[in-house]
Parts: C-alpha cells; structure tokens; sequence
C-alpha cells in the first residue's frame, strides 16, 4: 500500500479516535440527565419543591451532549443524509460525495460557527454571564464555550472523512473491495 495512502488511513483512524472518545464520554450524560428530570418530577410534584439548578443542568448536559456528540455522529454515519443516490454508489463514489460534501460544505460550516461565535463567547467570559434565574447555575459562559468547541470538534471530523475519502481514491483496488457498499 502507497505511503499516502497509510498516511491518510492513520491520520483518519486517529481523528476517528478522538471523536468516538469524546462522543462515548458525553454520552453518558444522558443516563444523568434522566435521573435528574426523574429527581426534579418528584421534587416538584411530591415534595413541592422547584429545583431551577437541576433543570439548568440538564439542559447544560443536553447542550453538551448535542453539540460535542456531533462528531461521533458523523464520525458513526448517524448524520441526516439524503442517500436516494448514494446508497447504490460505490465505494469510490461515495468517497468523492463524502470528500466533496465535507470540503465545499462541512468545514466552510465549521468555519463559520467557529469563528462567527468567538466574540459571543467571549463577551460571555467577560461578564461571567450567569443564568437571569437567580436560583439557577451560574456558569452560562461554560455553556457558550461549547459552540466553538463543537465546530472545532466537528471540523476535525470532517478532515477524517475527507482522509478516508482520499484513502479510497488514491487506493487502485478500492473499485475491486466492492463495487456497491450499502454502508
């Protein structure tokens, strides 16, 4: 196998391997977060209690979850993909959609909430920006944080694509490993 080729592969594999660990992580906020809403109804209905700090924090981990588990989701094909024609492409095909997808919209989308977010955030930090609740967490500027983190994350993603995409093109047999992959 050519050397760019290798190249590619392992630095798609590592980038493959940042974004399944960080998707992994973040998900096992969900389990927290139903126990939380399950803690915040019997508070409330039971107990008559408002827990306005459990319900900030569930939609800080739905946050987190969200916007750092995107990566992983593409990373896993979960994405949204309109595949009338790319399901019976084959494997050099779908390395050109998923290189010309990931080049011409993908990362110029990263870019942008990337770098349009920046001030937002940091006018956020500035302030310490905390939740108009007064019983509510204080750490909204965290929260903020998470959208160029996101783009950022979900960025390198996208670089991993187009590496396995070029690893496909570049590679002479990738016709012969199965003209149609149903992946």
């Amino acid at each position: 196998m050519p050397l760019a080729i290798r190249v590619c592969a392992y630095l798609a594999d590592l980038l493959d391997s940042v974004s399944d660990f960080i998707g992994r992580s973040v998900s096992w906020l969900t389990i927290v977060m139903v126990v939380i809403s399950c803690i915040v109804v019997v508070l409330r209905y039971v107990f008559e209690v408002g827990a306005t700090a459990l319900q900030d924090s569930v939609t800080y981990m739905h946050a987190t979850v969200f916007l750092l588990g995107a990566a992983y989701a593409l990373n896993h094909s979960g994405q949204v993909r309109v595949d009338v024609f790319y399901r019976n492409f084959n494997r050099r095909q779908k390395a050109w959609v998923d290189a010309i997808g990931s080049v011409v919209f993908l990362l110029p989308m990263c870019g942008l909430i990337f770098f349009t977010s920046l001030d937002y955030v940091a006018q956020s930090w500035a302030v310490k920006e905390s939740s108009r609740d007064p019983s509510g967490l204080p750490f909204v500027y965290l929260l903020k944080t998470l959208l160029p983190l996101a783009a950022a994350i979900l960025a390198m993603q996208a670089v991993a694509e187009c590496c396995h995409a070029l690893a496909t093109l570049m590679n002479p047999h990738s016709e012969q490993e199965g003209e149609v992959d149903n992946a």
